[in-house]
This record gives C-alpha cells, sequence and structure tokens, in this order.
C-alpha cells in the first residue's frame, strides 16, 4: 500500500497528516526477551505482546524457510520473571527442555519442546501466590539439577533475600530449593564449566550498583554438589573500582568475563587459573557489554573456525554505534564484520551461525541469523529471522533518520550527546520562514542509553512535522565509567542542564523553534521532566511516564534492587528535598501531562498523584492518566497515551 503522492502540501509544522497512527505505535511493536537455541540448533526466542497484555511468548523458529514459527508458551501461561523486579533471564533451553519462569505465580516450569500437546510441570513449590522469583538459571546435568538466582519476597517484599539455589529435578515430590550462595545482597551469572565441577558468578551490596562495583566468584563443586572452596576472581582490590559481569566458561573450561578495570571501559577478559590472574583479551576504548538492569545478558559468544578454535564473536559500542566483532584471542585482534545494524544487544551461537539482536536508523529491532565465511572474516548470508514491528517498513518514506551530534555542555570542555530526528514526510513541507517544533526524550535509568534506532514513537512525531531529539545526558552508558559517572551525586542537575542544552543548541543551530520546545520521559526521564519544568524555563510543555516527583518518597517505598541508588544519584536528605520537583510547585508555569500504571512498585502511584493535585491546586493545565494492570514501563496497547501526548502538545504546534 503507498501513502505518499505527487503532490507536496505546504502546511505548518506539527499538522502534517501522517498514515503512522498511534495503534501503529503501541500495538505493533513487540518486545524481544532473549534468544536461545534448542538441541537441534533451532532458534527460540521470547516475545512479549501488547497485543495480548504483555504476555510473554516462546516462540521455536520455522521448521522450513517460509513456514509458520511455532508458539512453545501454552495460553494459559506467561513467561517473565519478576526477579529484581525487572526481569529478565526467565528461560533457558537444555536440548529439547525449555525451563521458565511463570508470570502469573513466579514459578519455575520445565516443558518438552518436542511434545507440547503435555503441559507444562512446576519444579518449584507453590507458596499461594506470585511471593518467590527465580531468574538467570542454568541446567545442572552431572547432578540432575537447575541452578538459579531466587529473590524471596515471603517474609518482605521491600528486602527479600536473593540468593543461589539449586533445584532437584529427579524427586516425585516438590522440595524447597537448597542455597548454594548467600550472603551478599545481590547475585547474577551463575554458570557451570562444562563439567560442572566449577561454578561462577557476580555479587555486589547496597549501596553499589552492578555498573559501580561487583566481585567475580569461582566456587568449586565436591562430589555430592556442594560449593567447598571459593576463590573471588576480580572485583576485590580495595585500590581499585571495577564492575565485572557476564561470565562465561569457553569449552576448554576457561573462565571469560566482562570487566572495566584498566581503561574505563567494559572489555573482555580471561582468568589464567593456575596464576589466579586475569589479563585482557582485547584493550579498546568502547563498551563491550551494558549496565545490568535485567539478567540474561548476553554479549559475546565462543566460535570456531577451520583454522583457529580460540575465538569469541562480541558486539561493542563505540560513539553512539554498534559493532560486530571477532576477537582472535591467541592474536589478541579485532576483526570488524559488516553487518547492516548499528545497534546490537545479545548474541547467540548457532550451528556453523550467529543469532544477533539488532537494529538500524531503518530497521527495527530484530533478530538476525549472520552466517560467515571459513575463517569468520566476514559474514556471507544476512537472513531476519524475527522483527519486533515487521510493518513498519511500509512507512519507509517516512522515516527521518537520526543524526548523532555532539553538543557542549554547562562544563567548559565537556561535550554530552544526543541523536536527533529532522521532520519527514514525502507529502507535506513547511515555509522557509518555519522550524520546526522540538520534543526532546530523557531516557531512564538514568543509568541507560537511547540509540539511533528505528522506533516508530519517534516517527509518529517526526511523521507529522516535529523534530525528536533523543538525548544521552551525563551518566548515560555507552561512553565509559567516567561519563557514567558524571551523574553521581548530580542527579536533577547534570541531566537537566544537559537536555536543556541540547534543547539550545538545536535553536542556535537553526533546526528547531525556541517557542515550541516539548518534553518527556519515563521513570527516571519523567523525573528529569518534572526537574526541567520545575527549575528551568526552557520548555513550554511537558510529559511525565511513571516520572518520579519526590526522591525522599522514592528512597522510602522502591525496590530493593534501587533502595540505595537515589542516595548515590542526589546525595543526603536536604539535596533529595532541594531536587524533588513535588517541593517547587510553584516554579510549574506549563502544561503537564502524567501517565502511571496502578500497579507499579518502582515508583508508586501516589508519588503521580501527588505532583498532580498539587500541579492542579495551582491553577496550571495537567492531566493524570492512570492504568489498571500496568507496573513499570507499559506492557498493553496503549494507543490512546499517544493520542493524549499529542493532544497535550498541539497548542504549541
Amino acid at each position: 500500500m503507498a501513502f505518499s503522492t505527487a503532490t507536496v502540501t505546504t502546511a505548518p509544522y506539527g499538522s502534517w497528516k501522517s498514515p503512522i497512527t498511534s495503534d501503529d505505535v503501541s500495538g505493533a511493536t513487540k518486545d524481544l526477551g532473549g534468544t536461545t537455541i534448542d538441541g537441534r540448533g533451532r532458534l527460540i526466542w521470547l516475545e512479549f505482546r501488547p497485543t495480548e497484555s504483555g504476555r510473554g511468548v516462546l516462540v521455536l523458529e520455522p521448521e522450513n524457510n517460509g513456514g509458520e514459527a511455532v508458539d512453545i508458551t501454552p495460553k494459559e501461561f506467561g513467561v517473565r520473571t519478576l526477579a529484581q523486579e525487572y526481569g529478565g533471564g526467565a528461560f533457558t533451553v537444555s536440548g529439547d527442555v525449555v525451563f521458565f519462569a511463570n508470570y502469573n505465580d513466579q514459578r519455575l516450569y520445565k516443558q518438552s519442546i518436542s511434545s507440547l500437546d503435555v503441559p507444562p510441570v512446576p519444579l518449584t513449590p507453590d507458596y499461594g501466590g506470585p511471593l518467590v522469583s527465580y531468574a538467570d538459571g542454568r541446567l545442572d546435568a552431572r547432578f540432575n539439577r537447575f541452578i538459579s538466582v531466587r529473590e524471596d519476597r515471603r517474609e518482605s517484599s521491600l528486602n527479600p533475600p536473593t540468593t543461589i539455589v539449586s533445584i532437584a529435578l529427579g524427586s516425585k515430590d516438590l522440595q524447597e530449593p537448597e542455597v548454594l550462595v548467600s550472603g551478599s545482597d545481590f547475585y547474577a551469572f551463575p554458570r557451570l564449566d562444562s563439567k560442572s565441577e566449577r561454578i561462577t558468578w557476580i555479587q555486589w551490596n547496597h549501596p553499589s550498583m552492578p555498573w559501580d562495583k561487583t566481585e567475580l566468584w569461582v566456587g568449586y563443586i565436591s562430589e555430592n554438589g556442594e560449593i567447598y572452596k571459593r576463590v573471588c576472581i576480580a572485583g576485590n582490590d580495595p585500590s581499585r573500582v571495577e564492575s565485572p559481569t557476564e561470565p562465561k566458561w569457553s569449552l576448554d573450561g576457561e573462565l571469560f568475563f566482562v570487566t572495566d578495570k584498566e581503561n574505563g571501559f567494559w572489555n573482555i577478559h580471561k582468568w589464567i587459573e593456575f596464576e589466579n590472574k586475569v589479563v585482557s583479551v582485547y584493550s579498546l576504548e568502547a563498551e563491550f557489554t551494558r549496565p545490568l538492569w535485567t539478567y540474561g545478558m548476553n554479549s559475546y559468544e565462543f566460535v570456531e573456525s577451520s583454522k583457529q578454535k580460540n575465538l569469541i564473536a562480541c558486539s561493542y559500542r563505540q560513539h553512539g554505534k554498534s559493532y560486530l566483532g571477532i576477537i582472535d584471542v591467541q592474536g589478541s585482534k579485532l576483526t570488524v564484520i559488516d553487518f547492516p545494524c548499528t545497534d546490537i544487544n545479545n548474541i547467540t551461537s548457532g550451528n556453523d551461525c550467529l543469532y544477533v539482536e539488532g537494529a538500524s536508523e531503518v530497521l527495527p529491532s530484530s533478530v538476525a541469523k549472520v552466517t560467515f565465511d571459513d575463517d569468520k572474516s566476514k559474514a556471507v548470508d544476512f537472513n531476519i529471522i524475527w522483527s519486533s514491528s515487521p510493518d513498519s517498513l511500509k512507512y519507509s518514506s517516512y522515516i527521518s533518520k537520526p543524526e548523532f551530534i555532539e553538543f557542549p555542555t554547562e562544563v567548559p570542555g565537556q561535550n554530552a550527546y544526543a541523536y536527533f530526528y529532522p521532520p519527514s514526510n514525502p507529502d507535506f513541507q513547511a515555509s522557509k520562514e518555519e522550524k520546526p517544533p522540538l520534543l526532546l526524550k530523557s531516557h531512564g535509568g538514568p543509568t541507560q542509553e537511547t540509540r539511533g534506532i528505528l522506533n516508530l514513537s519517534v516517527q509518529y512525531w517526526t511523521s507529522r512535522g516535529w523534530a525528536v531529539v533523543d538525548v544521552n545526558y551525563g551518566g548515560s552508558t555507552g561512553y565509559g565509567r567516567v561519563y557514567r559517572e558524571r551523574l553521581l551525586r548530580q542527579w536533577g542537575i547534570v541531566d537537566v542542564n544537559d537536555c536543556c542544552s541540547c534543547a539550545t543548541y538545536l535553536v542556535d543551530s537553526g533546526k528547531v523553534d525556541k517557542e515550541r520546545l516539548c518534553i518527556m520521559g519515563g521513570s527516571a526521564g519523567g523525573y528529569t521532566t518534572l526537574a526541567v519544568l520545575a527549575f528551568r524555563d526552557t520548555f513550554q510543555a511537558g510529559a511525565s511516564l511513571y516520572g518520579i516527583a519526590d526522591l525522599n518518597l522514592l528512597r522510602a517505598e522502591t525496590h530493593k534492587f534501587e533502595s540505595h541508588y537515589v542516595e548515590n544519584l542526589v546525595g543526603d536528605d536536604k539535596d533529595m528535598y532541594e531536587r524533588s520537583p513535588i517541593n517547587h510547585v510553584d516554579n510549574f508555569s506549563c502544561p503537564i501531562i502524567i501517565f502511571q500504571g496502578l500497579e507499579d512498585k518502582v515508583v508508586p502511584p501516589d508519588q503521580a498523584r501527588k505532583i498532580y493535585q498539587a500541579v492542579k491546586e495551582k491553577g496550571v493545565p495537567v492531566a493524570l492518566v492512570e492504568y489498571e494492570g500496568e507496573q513499570h514501563g507499559f506492557r498493553k496497547v496503549r494507543s490512546d497515551l499517544v493520542a493524549h501526548l499529542l493532544e497535550q502538545n498541539s497548542d504549541y504546534m
């Protein structure tokens, strides 16, 4: 179906007609929850479907090219864990068996892939509700058990203990999981070597977040399955702060992992066991992983070639772009693979291929099958297996491609980064005298990174004549530890200043209209949005999605994983009060719209209601839209959200 016409209409920016609807934005895009392969080498992926209220479904790739993919997960189940609130690592596959966490009861189940008519079998006890969650698990074939991270909320939902446990698989009766590792506040990446003689994991404690400071450990397993000896491999040097992550055993029994101790960037390293020392595999000022917000990350894989067995396929980010590479471990050489994606997340090793989660400025989040030559020096075939939004390609003529920009901040000599999307619609143009309105997006985390990839929620605006800029303010990941730590004790200052500096830079560059600047963000980005509107007068309207209004209330009510995070980012009680938008309602002077899920445990609904009531009492235009059944981040179809946003900003076009 063709939407564009030969006639180009002259109309004001913001008034252009677009075929990209709110239904397209909210209902067409599926999220990916990880990939793996089964015993026959077939790809299995987890997709979250907005049209099914965000239900997580495991899907098996088609048997033949052109065939239909097969849903593994029965309709009465949903694959998702609530461990650490953000989840991830909700399933794993071993041979013909898939192990998964079920959303409704949070119990672990196993299911035969070849006998899908047989219902999943529970592996963990029923506690009468979703009180105990499991994540990031692996099968231990030697002892016929399943090793997993467990978060136990039976006694406390605010401070539940996290441990590494083993779940017996051979017993007829369900047994209470046995604790293997405990004592720290958090655990991730329990990984067994090929003989199940050693186990590795990372752990960390309050007040650190996993991108601040972690420890990497190895445990030696006895004949009866117990861990009888433990060695700390990285993260225990008091003179050096580092955050090791993503440990993985090679088939030869060598331990590899990613850490940032040498150059401030997450690079791949190897443990020399007989010397108990760590060596760099390849050093580069680039990030070979991302922050551990969710379990189950997989940024690199071991691959084999006909000539060289010791190869690692990896992805890394540098200057706002992802690269696919092959590292020759023995030669310490990196070969960059020609690859059409500018954004890469996880990598799964298949039979003589790689499955890569990637996207680009014209390609939505997808899974690509990449086949290499014998030397693993170049890709010879590229095939899309899965797409988050396959229908988005029909809007190709309307797509606005991002420009990676570097702009000066308020700190002399320090720059920050963003992706700028100009208005784009083949059917319309504006007068030469007019500048477009700007929608600035502030990402969440705040320790996350926005990426310049195809996203219909951006194209919805640009195709209507808006300019959009997505900011990676100081504190974002993807640019090394020093850049990430700009936000320590400076949240509500650096992010606010950088967002305002970015808007000012675009105004001064002649790209947008100074009188029509809007800002929006979700979660931590919602806080930045509210703080910008409370403390600065740069913008004329704003939208906060499950954003933070009261930092002290957030500290008191948020979940365990982030319960000390705000202290690291802000400081003491005085700083918390001064930087909380709720305490500066008199400063609000422009329209605000607030969206909030009523089951949100990260940012409780009271925050949204409190800021709404206070702004309303002042007489400033404000709207609050609440959603039943939604948690932190909306997973259901929300076309009304986009419509509300458009209506909110219509007066500023």
